[in-house]
């Protein structure tokens, strides 16, 4: 009777995932139960103050598990008119990226989970967005694990996995318990296949087949030569993990960079204010690190509009000009009324701009047409990597 009651947990489970309209990412065999758990926690939108947002909202697959509204700089929450102050980042492939820490041989900062790095892995990630008062706006953890507690999938799936009995009142302990592990399963899910395809028709590139035409294989040339200078931080070449597997490319080395990208006022304009203070990003923790953002993946970069911490930049087209004529030409707002025409206005923050490896690149308009033709290479497709199955590390603790 017990193991009847197990199944038809995981069957509900199922159900839940398929029910909010996210067939195409359910885990399939053999997927671990807290897998499948973390697939159906990560698509409830009853986990949101008003029953009408969840994780896969503003991270959904179909959008390289960024946010499909890509008309807006940042994500609107659960309560309309309620914006973030950053744009939302794709969680494909985020379960590669290592815990934050400092390199005292090249004496910068990198991994973690976020713009920031403030949190080590996915499931500290996952804890956050539920009580956000601009993402899923539930006032309390133990509102959340309350309305876990209604389902009763979710009862019988947290009893058998964590050994947790889901009821609407408990006490502080075991509300915390209960949400630390819900947070868990979403990590869990996050470390699946449809997150980490590996399959792009690059990948099929290094796998040996001949799939990029010229264009594509000049902007491969671009991106990986000593004029664009685009691998230095977003290396193309395969890596290995603690136990010696060879990783295909991430494209990015998980570390922290001012990119001089200008203040997007149209995030404050959503907000209702004036104006916003600068985003200091992880200088708002680490003193001396002002303006640095986490080096994201290029993977599915084609897919998760807009562009930079702030969502400053609209097409992939406008983010490969930046970098290559930022310093060309400050605006003046009475001369130059066109941003990213003839001109590209000052840095939201100008200390630690980076100008070794962007902003007068001396790009013909050609060679930046190259470059996005490479990076739309970097979508994944659909089926089996040319690599086989590429092992996802643990979280990081």
């Amino acid at each position: 009777m017990k193991q009847r009651r197990i199944v038809m947990a995981m069957v509900l489970l199922a159900a839940v995932v398929t029910a909010a309209g996210a067939s195409a990412a359910v885990p399939q065999p053999p997927y671990t139960t807290i897998q499948l758990l973390g697939g159906a926690l990560y698509f409830d939108k009853n986990l949101s103050i008003l029953r009408n947002q969840s994780c896969a909202s503003c991270h959904l697959p179909a959008a390289g598990f960024d946010d499909p509204e890509s008309t807006l700089p940042v994500s609107e929450g659960s309560i309309a008119g309620k914006f973030g102050d950053r744009n939302a980042p794709s969680s494909a492939y985020a379960a590669f990226a290592p815990k934050f820490a400092f390199d005292d041989v090249n004496t910068v900062y990198f991994g973690g989970q976020f713009w920031d790095g403030r949190v080590d892995n996915l499931a500290q990630q996952a804890a956050g967005p539920p009580t956000n008062p601009v993402e899923m706006a539930m006032p309390t953890k133990a509102a959340v694990v309350a309305r876990l507690a209604e389902n009763p999938a979710y009862v019988l799936a947290f009893k058998k996995v964590f050994s947790i009995t889901l009821r609407k009142v408990m006490t502080d302990a075991e509300v915390l318990s209960a949400y630390n592990n819900m947070a868990l399963a979403i990590g869990e899910f996050e470390r699946t296949r449809p997150f980490n395809r590996f399959n792009s028709k690059f990948d099929f590139y290094l796998a040996g087949f001949p799939v990029l035409n010229e264009q594509e294989k000049s902007g491969l040339a671009l991106f990986n030569g000593p004029k664009a200078k685009c691998s230095q931080c977003h290396p193309s070449d395969f890596t290995f993990d603690g136990a010696n597997q060879q990783i295909p490319p991430l494209f990015t080395d998980f570390t922290y960079d001012n990119l001089g990208i200008p203040v997007n006022p149209e995030i404050a304009r959503l907000m209702g204010l004036p104006s916003l203070d600068p985003d200091l990003g992880l200088g708002k923790r680490k003193p001396g690190e002002e303006g640095k953002f986490k080096v994201m993946t290029l993977r599915n970069i084609a897919k998760t509009a807009p562009y930079g911490h702030n969502g400053y930049f609209k097409t992939l087209k406008d983010i490969v000009h930046f970098y290559n004529t930022r310093d060309v030409k400050q605006c003046s707002s009475v001369t130059d009324p066109q941003p990213g025409v003839n001109c590209w206005p000052a840095p939201e923050v100008i200390e630690n701009l980076n100008q070794a490896e962007l902003g007068n690149l001396g790009l013909s308009p050609a060679e930046e047409a190259d470059l996005v033709a490479f990076l739309m290479t970097l979508t994944d497709g659909i089926g089996p990597s040319p690599f086989g199955l590429v092992a996802v590390p643990p979280m990081p603790w």
